[in-house]
């Protein structure tokens, strides 16, 4: 039985996660979401990770592994650091174990991600920090518009004419939308455009991986979308994958975390049986 926790450290958040792990039996135990705004992304970690043991009743030293991943390699309290294709394959097989793809969109750019039923990485591609296919990008529209987080996906919903974005650069795209607004043009359909332009970046990452068929899990930020994710189905249809289906989860928020949290009980049993053989010799 492996005690572990996970830091998922990303540009918009802190994630935190404990599990309890034995054989095939996953329980988890503790979580908590610490938006950063402006504030210490290290301190708060520690935060975080203090007040989900605190709520636990649980100390430090009681955990096997604490692993990070994410921005999280400079965490100095943890045990090891996994790469966020690797936590974000993993958890987003324990959130829903009909995912073969993973659409990881974060604050500044978005992954596509191909996996087996284990959760195993078979190869992945990434948008480039410039392209308008982020979390941060949308936030900055959503607070140009007057418009809270909250409201973007329904909103989007709603769009009966959207407005076609430039796909190519955030700065673009912005301007794109101050025209917009300047012409009468909706919100609903501003941001169905934007939603359609992001999809159909996603789409294509989802296609140089040679994602085909299977569920596909939204993870990271955007994941609760319900606009993004509505739009992403309509362009797998157009751009021939519908064979994919795009679909969200409650918890794809924590999928880094969770990946980092199982595979940290992993590398616990493997350097405990590392120690009883050099033991033993």
């Amino acid at each position: 039985m492996a005690l572990t926790a996970a830091i998922d450290l990303g540009t918009g958040a802190v994630k935190t996660v404990v599990f309890r792990v034995e054989g095939d039996e996953i329980e988890w135990l503790g979580r908590r979401v610490d938006r950063i705004r402006n504030r210490d992304p290290l301190v708060l970690a520690r935060h975080g990770f203090d007040s989900v043991l605190k709520g636990l009743g649980l100390e430090e030293a009681e955990l096997d592994y604490v692993a990070t991943t994410g921005d999280g390699e400079n965490i100095q309290f943890s045990t090891g650091h996994f790469y966020s294709m690797t936590t974000h394959a993993r958890g987003a097989v324990y959130l829903n174990p009909e995912a073969r793809s993973v659409l990881d969109i974060g604050a500044l750019n978005g992954k596509a991600i191909k996996i087996d039923e284990q959760g195993k990485v078979l190869t992945y591609r990434m948008t480039s920090q410039c392209a308008s296919g982020s979390g941060q990008f949308l936030e900055n529209i959503a607070r140009y518009l007057g418009i809270a987080q909250e409201e973007i996906g329904s909103l989007s919903k709603q769009a009966d004419d959207p407005e076609a974005v430039s796909g190519i650069c955030a700065v673009l795209a912005e301007t794109d939308v101050i025209n917009m607004v300047s012409r009468g043009i909706t919100a609903p359909n501003i941001l169905k455009g934007i939603h359609l332009s992001m999809a159909n970046r996603l789409g294509k990452l989802l296609k140089v991986v040679k994602a085909s068929e299977g569920v596909v899990l939204m993870t990271g930020g955007l994941a609760l979308d319900e606009g993004l994710v509505a739009a992403l189905n309509e362009v797998l249809d157009k751009q021939k994958l519908s064979s994919l289906e795009a679909v969200g989860h409650p918890d794809s928020i924590y999928a880094g975390a969770i990946g980092g949290a199982i595979w940290g009980a992993f590398r616990h049993e493997k350097l405990k049986q590392q120690a009883q053989l050099a033991k033993a010799s």
